[in-house]
């Protein structure tokens, strides 16, 4: 990956959802390969926040506001003029979305709509990768997986908030974007992501390692469901991948994009907690059951990002989830610094994915 290290260098990239999990690890990663990071989050409990782990207030410019707030974003971009921007703030949990609707379609449509359209107003912006969900499709499982052009859908708020948000990127990049001006923006769809240093509640790597930890039954809800698991640094490889691409040719490669694992491998919920208990030697399970939907069966094909892109997964699932039960053992069992785990295991990563 000595291409992206090269391109990413003294690059200015703003990244929105930094102080998030998966922000936190695509700020680490391009630090590590000498961007100049802007960064918006909120203020989060810095004691389990993966951001502050890894020292990344020390490192890049963190600013706090909420990303619905169009004239604080406008003049941060005005003032620091990035030439890529990574968009994965949201409210994330589709659990959440059942209880603060409102607030779900508010951030995840209106905070996106707010990147898109400043987006195409600053010359300086040349790539821009709008990070929406696997859950945006509608509800007809395939098992070929759901195609970058299938139809878009979403029956819990979270899931709508996401396909929606599509629309409005699609309908910009047709009206705007296209053909006028020299600025790459796509949407990315990765599947469930997991990796250490997420401490979220309502999120089941998070609760299984707590449970594991305080010597409690880990309660898991919807045990046969079937997910595309996958480690974090595996979509961000390919968020990473495709904003380089775009920056040299936008009419090329600006689309909607799908991140997920290899054919064949959805793996149910069950299963996950059975590695995890497996990997760290202790632990033990229960069914609790919820009263509100999720689909079944996730699965994404991702031919497209495979033949145009050269991207392609590295890790199959079982090592995926023993990778992140080996983060959280490490600093929580082993007491090691997160920000030097956190990097070994990207530096694994890089040299695996050769």
């Amino acid at each position: 990956m000595e291409d992206l290290k090269n391109f990413y260098k003294n690059k200015k990239v703003l990244v929105t959802g930094a102080t998030g999990f998966k922000g936190a690890w695509l700020c680490k990663w391009l630090t590590m390969m000498g961007s100049k990071v802007i960064g918006i989050g909120y203020n989060p409990n810095k004691n389990k926040n993966l951001f502050y782990q890894l020292n990344l207030n020390k490192k890049i410019k963190l600013n706090l506001f909420d990303i619905r707030n169009y004239d604080k974003l406008n003049n941060l971009i005005k003032k620091n003029n990035p030439s890529i921007i990574f968009h994965l703030a949201a409210q994330p949990l589709i659990y959440e979305s059942y209880h603060k609707p409102l607030l779900t379609f508010d951030v995840n449509f209106r905070g996106s709509m707010n990147i898109v359209d400043l987006s195409r107003k600053y010359k300086s912006i040349k790539s821009v990768i709008i990070v929406t969900s696997d859950k945006c499709y509608e509800s007809n499982f395939s098992s070929k997986g759901f195609k970058e052009n299938d139809l878009l859908g979403g029956i819990d708020p979270y899931s709508a908030s996401k396909s929606s948000t599509e629309i409005m990127v699609r309908a910009y990049r047709e009206s705007f974007y296209k053909n006028t001006l020299k600025t790459g923006i796509s949407t990315a769809r990765a599947g469930n992501v997991i990796g250490g240093g997420d401490w979220s509640p309502k999120r089941l790597i998070p609760d299984v390692i707590k449970s594991i930890n305080s010597n409690k039954t880990i309660l898991i809800r919807n045990p046969k469901f079937n997910r595309p698991w996958q480690l974090v640094l595996e979509p961000l490889k390919g968020y990473l991948n495709l904003a380089k691409k775009q920056f040299y040719k936008p009419d090329k490669f600006s689309s909607a994009w799908n991140f997920g694992t290899k054919p064949n491998s959805l793996t149910d919920v069950k299963t996950i907690v059975s590695y995890i208990i497996d990997y760290l030697g202790k632990g033990k399970m229960k069914i609790k059951k919820v009263k509100f939907y999720e689909q079944e069966n996730l699965q994404l094909n991702i031919k497209k990002a495979q033949k145009k892109l050269k991207w392609k997964p590295t890790y199959n699932v079982k090592k995926s989830v023993e990778l992140t039960a080996e983060w959280y053992f490490r600093v929580l069992n082993l007491k090691e610094d997160p920000e030097k785990v956190t990097e070994d295991q990207i530096k694994k990563y890089i040299h695996d994915s050769k």
